[in-house]
């Protein structure tokens, strides 16, 4: 029998203001899966994660998370509950150093096998900037401190929005690829919201198309580019 889903959709709605963005999202992701989430700007990527963290107005459906349903949830609790988001535009605090920025994620937070040592031993250009402020870092260090801070939280689910924005190919591609691929591959649930999509199926197998207030491709990644006529009208490429 297949394990219970760690993030499961059903009949969601979502608004961005007074516009109603998401309708009738369905959407099941598996312990250890890697999935894309791909469309167009304005096609609601940003508003689905805000709906999964309570971010956002939620007008219907359900969001559960590890199996226990989060309507209402602060997004705190949420956190604790084992999902984490790094979200766009990294959200670190500028003038607090590195050590700081991922202290601040161990204070409220649980136990687990993610303490502040094993971040810096996974990502060394951070371990070497402990004392910088995060303002001062560059794009690739500013990333890799808001992934850190979100593995600090035990994380079950990692939920990424637009992680290669503002990074040259080359870095993004190390980051997304090499550490985000490396997380995936020991067995960390990933949801990643990504504009560069051919960057995004190298990360996930599996991806999801957002168009017209649903999904309109839920898929093999591989499927996406094969398809013109899926790429032409829904992701613009």
């Amino acid at each position: 029998m297949s394990a219970a889903p760690i993030l499961s959709l059903r009949d969601l709605s979502a608004h961005h203001g007074p516009v109603e963005v998401l309708r009738g999202i369905a959407l099941d992701v598996a312990p250890g899966e890697a999935v894309a989430v791909l469309g167009r700007n304005g096609a609601g990527k940003t508003t689905l994660v805000n709906a999964l963290f309570n971010l956002g107005p939620r007008v219907g459906g359900a969001v559960e998370l590890m199996g226990q349903d989060v309507a209402g949830w602060p997004t705190h609790r949420i956190a604790r509950l084992g999902a984490a988001l790094v979200p766009q535009g990294r959200g670190l605090f500028p003038n607090l150093t590195v050590a700081e920025n991922l202290r601040l994620a161990t204070l409220r937070n649980r136990p687990g096998a993610w303490t502040m040592e094993r971040v810096l031993e996974t990502f060394p250009p951070l371990a070497a900037r402990q004392a910088a402020a995060s303002g001062a870092l560059s794009g690739g260090e500013r990333q890799l401190l808001a992934i850190g801070r979100a593995l600090l939280t035990q994380p079950r689910l990692l939920v990424l929005d637009e992680p290669s924005e503002g990074l040259a190919p080359l870095l993004a591609e190390e980051i997304i690829v090499g550490h985000v691929g490396r997380l995936a591959a020991e067995g960390l649930t990933v949801l990643l919201v990504e504009q560069n999509i051919p960057l995004a199926l190298r990360l996930c197998p599996r991806a999801v198309v957002l168009a017209e207030r649903g999904i309109v491709f839920d898929g093999p990644g591989r499927a996406v580019l094969a398809d013109p006529d899926l790429v032409r009208e829904h992701l613009g490429v």
